[in-house]
């Protein structure tokens, strides 16, 4: 009984901690995807996505179907562990137990796909932007569920909304 109420515990700890920092663990929809990354921002070989809070990896293991490479950034070490395992015969898919605050977009990515509460949405677009201004090109964001204020919208499939974060310029 008590090992229940431990393993419990930190169940609560590692999901809503996680979060209290980003956004709460939501999966994407898979039947969505194809659609999302043929229509709305067709994947191919040259793109590298980068997940911000990958959760179990079903983005990730999408985008390395259409040829992308693929990188989750994800809190929760738990997530991180399913990413990983479910992934792991697939070398095109990476992911990292690391806070999307705290670490740098590569310098390659092309894509960023984000699920992020509206108190943290455009935040999230900034260091996407900071991303483009560092790659001196355009970034593009495919936002599930939440709108951008900011940024003009290029597209919206459902509940997927694509922007092209552009690199900002120097004074």
């Amino acid at each position: 009984m008590i090992s229940l109420l431990v393993i419990g515990g930190i169940l609560l700890v590692l999901f809503g901690g996680v979060a209290l920092i980003g956004a709460p663990y939501v999966p994407s929809k898979p039947r969505d995807l194809p659609t999302v990354f043929t229509e709305l921002y067709p994947l191919g070989a040259n793109d590298v996505l980068v997940d911000i809070g990958s959760g179990d990896g079903v983005v990730l293991r999408y985008a390395a179907r259409y040829g992308a490479r693929a990188i989750g950034y994800e809190l929760n070490p738990i997530l991180v562990s399913i990413s990983r395992w479910l992934s792991r015969a697939n070398n095109r898919i990476s992911t990292r137990c690391c806070d999307f605050w705290r670490t740098p977009l590569p310098l390659e990515v092309t894509v960023c796909y984000i699920f992020a509460e509206s108190r943290d949405i455009n935040r999230m677009a900034t260091r996407v932007q900071q991303a483009a201004t560092r790659a001196g090109r355009p970034v593009a964001l495919i936002s599930y569920g939440f709108m951008l204020r900011d940024y003009p919208l290029v597209r919206s499939i459902g509940a997927h909304h694509l922007y092209q974060i552009p690199p900002l310029h120097p004074a």
